[in-house]
């Protein structure tokens, strides 16, 4: 998808170059339809430049800062010298993302999908998460949650969300920790199978976290956590051992959470 309409001064972007001149270099904007630059000779590069096919070639892909737009002239100045490498690396990157949720809005709707449907659901996507990859990766990340106040249907967010799981690669953290679990009554083993159980969530953790409840020799138990972050992971795993102790307590027995392993592997 590109852009209607002009960018902004000071904007990064991404560009083709077009046409190679003395004066200059024109650049074809890969984000705006029909937008070409201009950057003049002075702001290719730092310093005296003999030849300007000596810091560019056609064809190749620049980032681009915006100094100046002229819609009446039809003219956007653009400067490559005020672009650092950590600029541009991270413009690429951005950019590149975007592509990748283009061919997600396809996957998710098809190659059929009128052109005025796809730049709806891209505009309430952008609008909500300021790209159509962060869009995306919510969606992966949390479900139909994400995209339950946008003003897409019920059969958008479903088309987004199966999308999103099955095509975006999400950051995750893990975090561990341990329960001490023992009763002394009768049917003690069947209490702490309650509190394994209570531990791992009965249904109640958040879909964007995973939690995995193992045995690592009695009385002791490791409870790991996977989530988009750090806090998430942290919060669900507390809450885990929370609710073990609780309800081993619950049952007559004792229990306690904590973060390092108290019994020597076995």
């Amino acid at each position: 998808m590109k852009y209607v309409g002009w960018p902004e001064e000071g904007e990064l972007v991404v560009g083709k170059v077009d046409d190679i001149e003395d004066f200059g270099v024109f650049v074809d904007l890969e984000e705006y339809e029909d937008k070409r630059g201009l950057v003049h000779v002075s702001e290719v590069a730092s310093g005296w430049i003999k030849n300007v096919r000596d810091h560019v070639n056609e064809d190749q892909t620049v980032v681009a800062k915006v100094l100046d737009v002229d819609e009446s002239a039809q003219q956007i100045d653009l400067s490559l010298k005020d672009v650092n490498d950590h600029q541009r690396s991270d413009k690429i990157q951005e950019w590149k993302n975007e592509q990748k949720a283009d061919k997600w809005l396809t996957l998710a709707f098809g190659e059929d999908m009128a052109d005025d449907q796809f730049r709806r659901i891209a505009n309430v996507l952008l609008g909500e998460f300021g790209s159509l990859y962060e869009g995306f990766e919510q969606a992966a990340i949390h479900g139909y949650e994400a995209l339950e106040d946008s003003d897409l249907d019920d059969d958008e967010q479903d088309a987004i969300v199966e999308t999103a799981r099955e095509n975006v690669s999400v950051p995750y953290v893990t975090v561990t920790g341990y329960v001490t679990l023992t009763s002394p009554d009768v049917d003690g083993v069947d209490d702490v199978k309650e509190a394994l159980q209570a531990a791992e969530g009965n249904g109640d953790v958040p879909d964007e976290a995973d939690l995995e409840v193992t045995y690592v020799g009695a009385p002791e138990y490791r409870i790991r956590v996977q989530a988009p972050n750090y806090k998430t992971a942290e919060d669900q795993l507390e809450e885990a051992g929370a609710r073990a102790v609780a309800e081993i307590d619950a049952q007559g027995g004792e229990g306690n959470f904590h973060r390092e392993r108290q019994l020597d592997e076995e």
